[in-house]
């Protein structure tokens, strides 16, 4: 297997902070972009060629994230904004802590349906709050850890809208946003990929899904090193 190390964590995880090995990959994208499709897809190949993978999500994850996770997106919680971001972010320290650091510093390759790009999108832009304090708040909580890559997918919100009725899946808080939402949360995501094209790949996720799965690996394999 060959994989890159160097991931490095600070704050919570050591005034120093300290070294991981592993490969941390977060999809994102808007509700309806494919982001599960890919996660399974992608890990079913790398497990194929041999790789030990830890497939997670957010919110949620661990013991902890999942009940936190049961209860912001109940479409029937009454929470403010900042409520709803310390909720993920709770949320989130205790992923990191339980799930995604262990099975990174063992070495093996992470694959998570989002992480904070998520709150940059849906509590910063899409609610509203200062992008800094959203941003420091995850930084704290995460201790400082950044995906290696985070793949964006990226699709017409009334055409993500129309994935999201053909699920038949029960609405939950974020899907039920007004009008508008959707498209301001994936303006946030195009927006980080131009902020940081070296960490992130853009993907259009309007193509076949066997076709998205293949651009993510090769660009796995080139960027990263991942042998396939």
């Amino acid at each position: 297997m060959s994989l890159v190390g160097g991931i490095r964590l600070m704050g919570a995880y050591g005034e120093k902070g300290c070294v991981v090995t592993g490969l941390f990959v977060v999809f994102e994208g808007a509700d309806g972009t494919g982001k599960s499709t890919q996660v399974a897809a992608v890990a079913d190949a790398l497990r194929h060629s041999g790789k030990e993978v830890v497939v997670t999500r957010e919110p949620g994850g661990s013991d902890v994230a999942e009940t936190l996770r049961a209860l912001v997106l109940d479409p029937a919680t009454q929470i403010d904004d900042m409520t709803e971001t310390l909720i993920f972010a709770a949320a989130r320290a205790d992923h990191v802590a339980k799930t995604i650091v262990p099975a990174l510093d063992s070495g093996k390759v992470v694959l998570s349906d989002r992480f904070v790009g998520s709150s940059i999108a849906y509590q910063s832009a899409g609610r509203g709050l200062s992008e800094d304090a959203v941003a420091e708040i995850n930084h704290y909580a995460t201790g400082g850890l950044n995906p290696d890559l985070t793949v964006v997918l990226d699709l017409d919100p009334a055409v993500a809208g129309v994935r999201r009725d053909d699920r038949g899946d029960m609405i939950d808080r974020m899907e039920a946003a007004p009008d508008g939402f959707q498209e301001t949360v994936r303006g946030s995501f195009l927006a980080q990929v131009q902020a940081a094209p070296d960490r992130h790949l853009l993907v259009p996720a309007a193509q076949a899904p066997e076709t998205i799965t293949s651009q993510i690996l090769t660009h796995l394999e080139t960027t990263y090193g991942v042998k396939l």
